[in-house]
């Protein structure tokens, strides 16, 4: 970065660079384009809010899996097979948990429910898998269950969201579906 801004620190050039960005992410309101009247006339950006009645999504809310897109092909959702693994840090034991879309699984104090699962086709970079998940764990003493986490998961991104627990970790293997062309 020093190269872009030879006097200032790396944490100043990163403020400089994320500030209008994350000005632009804490944005309600959504832009369309609207072609301008003129041929070299330039673009003109409309903003209109969101529908009354409509609110964001959060992405701790459960996903119903007729809201995840299917694509022409694909596996339906409700035949897709997650692997998660499910491990105790206090004793250093890793259960492999296999879930359908709907389904849940107990092991000791800890429920895993699977919403949803999927990975990006063959032909398509960078290579994602992914599953919806909620994590309810019962501490000692308690009664009942309480929720600790509630997202998506990445295989290959564990960082993005984390199942943050000092005894539970849960992380997604694969999502076993297919595609038209697959072999």
């Amino acid at each position: 970065m020093r190269a872009f801004f030879p006097n200032r620190s790396r944490t100043a050039a990163f403020v400089a660079i994320a500030a209008p960005l994350l000005a632009l992410a804490a944005c309600d309101e959504e832009a369309v384009e609207t072609p301008a009247s003129d041929a070299g006339a330039a673009t003109r950006t409309q903003v209109t809010p969101e529908p009354a009645g409509e609110t964001a999504r959060d992405s701790s809310d459960p996903v119903d899996a007729s809201e995840v897109p299917e694509v022409e092909g694909a596996t339906p959702m409700e035949e897709r097979v997650a692997t998660l693994g499910l491990l105790n840090k206090r004793n250093n034991v890793s259960v492999d948990l296999e879930l359908r879309p709907g389904e849940s699984a107990q092991e000791g104090p800890v429920i895993v429910r699977l919403e949803a699962c999927e990975r990006t086709a063959p032909f398509e970079y960078p290579r994602e898998t992914g599953a919806f998940v909620q994590v309810d764990v019962r501490g000692r003493g308690e009664s009942e269950h309480s929720r600790i986490f509630s997202g998506w998961l990445f295989k290959d991104s564990p960082s993005l969201n984390v199942v943050e627990h000092p005894i539970y970790d849960v992380w997604v293997k694969d999502c076993a579906m297919s595609f038209p062309g697959d072999e």
